[in-house]
């Protein structure tokens, strides 16, 4: 995966990458040879076989032209003659790594793989299939109860299906964003400790002990699908990816919330990358934007029930101080920057309190710890009740669209001009960006048929395609998306998000006048089919079913009885799923990912309590979780938390430090460097006039969920229910019964929304003007002609739009 040297295993500008090897093997040693793209450069890799208790890989330095190596093959089969020779194993495309258990080592190799997609002339592949290989060669003498043991902790390690939803690449950081990767070329080791990076822990041994990642791949999780779209006449290729993060990972029960390293559950990164498909070697624009979606990051659960569908929400340990909750959106603000913008699409009423605990208990942390940011980095908290409006698919789509677009008003998205490199497997970087700024008065591009260099001059819009060169945009800040448990109705709002994001990349990319595309469009139809297969992925692998996809199939015209039956099947499968299949799945993945590590004489795997109850460092040795690992300060950038530290959500870089056991860690960075160069970034399409409508609503404080104890509610959430033309009231019976139930005794207080503004400026003169200042120059008075005080100052400092007062008895 990583650049590397071929001849002394160090980095280099003109890296190679080996992709394909061959395993032979003597009675003592496995021999492993590595070729390159072409087949023309082979290293060789030495595994001793003698050493149970020892995993002992050497590497050979030098770099052989394939005629040599297979003179040192017929020397080494000649030197083993007398135990059997040389012999050829299996063809593979990798090392995902080793692993132990109870007895000898094991290797899981790639053995067949497919391409699904490119980026920029860097391929793409899934696994097609895997092969473990024992290492040991020496017998071993075992009891029966470790005999068992090991075979039944080998049957758990396969049942982690490779070959779904599982992909790689040898040049093209696929666990890093498309922006990371432009503007922070990072090679070989570091990108292993990302949080994206699901075989970390079955590589760390051969990394730390070669120092180098030739021989092993980087493997992602969640999901990749790459499309061809014709957009104007002309054709683009969508590529929607889905990273899940290795960090608190597992099933839909066992893993809810958040844990006190802030991290949360079911944490997926979703990028959208657009690009023109042009000719290999040709210039390019592509441009991308990225979503997430986690557990709302609060310390609740739910305890698997046979008996009951929906069991119970129970806020599960205190957090007075909302630590972990903080830690969390430090870690998203590290990796994104700010703003970041949380969209939270839990019910608002219930007959009996269930979502609408996490929902007040979410607000109240929010609330707590803006208190603590500046003005700027305050966190933005949307609070939308999806239910409440999925009786129209086309109502909830266009609402949702809206706030999208309010989004993506704030973080920009982002965009450049590529130059392919020289080498195809070359690794991307600022050197392929074309730049138009201060700094650039010419920029040196691809060598001309003599060998000089070609100079392009800075142009402006009315120069030539050839000649001009737009200036890149970047994404700063993040929307954040999450229901209970991030698949259904989030996907829905991420659908909504990545449409708006879309026309906005069209139009970046000069294909659309318009940034907005029409939901009725075959274009808007064919992302919906990529999200919906997203969606039913992420749910299968979280949840155990696909996605509940009625307002998919509500937009689509289906059958509304075909949908309830379909929805049914899956409510009941999901059930079955999370009742009798998660436990297994919970250790399954608890093993591959390291967490816990098999011992003689300790407990087994299955003998220990359900994995609800594991917490940080409980079991000792048996469980060498990441969680459980001395606090220290590590990079926020690939997901690991920044411990021991009170300093606020900021964009800057923290050094961190060496773990134990020698671990390689990488220098803290932006997950998407934050520039002040986003043109799109504070500048709404739209007015506030037109985004909202000309409407007087009456705004209620059903919002608000008071319990029988009588404590006060704080709730500080900013709701977008007004964003609705039905007003922000709920249907009389269902909030009369949830007020009763819920014993809310609140306040209704009506409050007229008159807003006297003008028009904005076009979307063309709206975009020039902002381009050309920067991201601090646009403050709340160079807006205050063109929107209310109120909205100004929610969307600078994060406060509330409409104030609403309460009465809690």
């Amino acid at each position: 995966m990583a650049a590397e040297n071929c001849s002394d295993g160090g980095q280099d500008p003109n890296p190679c990458y080996l992709q394909k090897f061959r395993l032979y093997e003597t009675r003592s040693n496995f021999y492993m040879v590595g070729r390159d793209k072409s087949g023309t450069l082979c290293r060789i890799l030495k595994i001793d076989r003698l050493d149970p208790s020892e995993l002992t890989v050497l590497e050979d330095s030098t770099t052989y032209p394939e005629i040599e190596c297979y003179d040192l093959l017929r020397r080494i089969h000649e030197g083993n003659r007398s135990t059997g020779g040389l012999k050829f194993v299996t063809a593979c495309y990798g090392i995902i790594g080793f692993i132990k258990f109870l007895g000898p080592h094991y290797m899981l190799l790639i053995t067949k793989r497919r391409k699904i997609g490119a980026i920029c002339g860097h391929t793409i592949y899934a696994i097609s299939k895997t092969q473990m290989i024992t290492i040991g060669n020496s017998p071993v003498q075992s009891n029966m109860a470790y005999s068992k043991n090991e075979k039944r902790y080998k049957k758990l390690l396969c049942s982690v299906d490779l070959t779904k939803d599982f992909f790689f690449s040898y040049s093209y950081n696929v666990m890093h964003s498309l922006q990371r990767n432009l503007c922070k070329n990072e090679t070989g080791l570091l990108n292993y400790e990302t949080m994206f990076v699901w075989n970390e822990f079955l590589t760390r041994g051969i990394r730390n002990n070669l120092k180098n990642t030739l021989w092993t791949v980087a493997l992602v999780y969640g999901f990749f699908k790459q499309v061809e779209l014709s957009v104007s006449s002309r054709d683009v290729k969508l590529t929607l990816i889905a990273r899940r993060s290795r960090h608190y990972a597992g099933t839909r029960y066992l893993k809810r919330g958040v844990n006190e390293k802030g991290r949360v559950a079911n944490d997926v990164e979703t990028e959208q990358i657009v690009f023109e498909d042009v000719p290999e070697g040709c210039p390019t624009q592509i441009s991308s934007v990225v979503q997430n979606r986690g557990s709302i990051p609060l310390f609740w659960s739910q305890e698997t029930s046979r008996l009951n569908l929906k069991p119970d929400i129970i806020l599960s340990k205190k957090d007075p101080t909302y630590e972990a909750t903080k830690l969390h959106f430090e870690n998203l603000a590290r990796r994104y920057g700010n703003p970041i913008i949380i969209l939270n699409l839990i019910k608002r009423c219930e007959k009996k309190p269930r979502e609408t605990i996490l929902r007040s208990e979410f607000a109240n942390a929010i609330r707590y710890i803006n208190k603590s940011l500046t003005k700027e980095n305050r966190l933005r908290f949307l609070h939308w009740d999806i239910n409440r409006h999925s009786r129209k698919a086309t109502n909830v789509l266009e609402l949702l669209g809206r706030v999208a677009d309010y989004a993506l008003n704030l973080t920009g998205i982002f965009y450049c001009q590529v130059t392919p490199n020289c080498r195809p497997e070359g690794l991307l970087d600022l050197t392929c960006v074309l730049q138009n700024d201060e700094h650039f008065a010419q920029i040196p591009c691809d060598k001309s048929d003599d060998g000089e260099k070609l100079d392009i001059d800075v142009g402006s819009d009315n120069q030539s395609s050839t000649e001009t060169v737009k200036p890149p945009m970047f994404q700063t800040g993040v929307l954040r998306t999450n229901c209970i448990d991030c698949l259904d109705r989030t996907n829905v709002a991420q659908y909504a998000y990545g449409l708006m994001a879309l026309g906005r990349q069209l139009h970046a990319m000069g294909f659309t006048e318009s940034q907005t595309i029409d939901q009725s469009s075959p274009l808007a139809e064919d992302l919906m089919g990529v999200y919906e297969k997203m969606g039913d992925t992420l749910a299968l692998q979280y949840g155990g079913s696909a996605a509940h996809n009625k307002i998919f199939c509500q937009r689509r015209g289906q059958w509304q009885a075909a949908t309830q039956s379909q929805e049914l099947f899956r409510t009941l499968q999901r059930y079955y799923s999370n009742a009798y299949m998660d436990a297994e799945k919970q250790s399954a993945i608890n093993l591959f990912l390291g967490h816990f590590q098999p011992q003689q004489g300790k407990p087994a795997l299955w003998e220990l309590d359900s994995d609800q109850h594991y917490s940080v460092g409980r079991h000792g040795p048996n469980l060498l979780n990441e969680d459980a690992r001395t606090s220290i300060k590590r990079s926020m950038s690939d997901g690991n938390i920044l411990c021991g530290t009170d300093s606020p959500m900021s964009a800057s870089n923290v050094r961190q430090e060496s773990e134990n056991r020698g671990e390689a860690i990488s220098e803290s960075t932006h997950e998407m460097p934050a520039y002040g160069i986003s043109y799109s970034r504070f500048t709404p399409r739209m007015s506030c006039r037109q985004l909202f409508g000309e409407i007087e609503d009456q705004f209620l404080g059903s919002n608000r969920i008071c319990y029988e104890n009588g404590d006060e509610c704080n709730c500080t959430n900013f709701d977008m229910d007004w964003l609705s033309s039905s007003g922000n009231s709920c249907d009389d019976d269902v909030y009369d019964s949830c007020r009763s139930a819920a014993g809310l005794s609140s306040e209704n207080i009506g409050a007229e929304l008159k807003t006297g503004m003008t028009t904005s400026p076009s979307e063309s003169g709206s975009n020039i003007k902002v381009g050309e200042r920067s991201a601090s120059e646009v403050t709340c008075d160079g807006l205050m002609d063109e929107y209310s005080e109120s909205f100004v100052n929610w969307v600078t400092h994060g406060d509330l739009l409409i104030p609403v007062k309460f009465t809690c008895q």
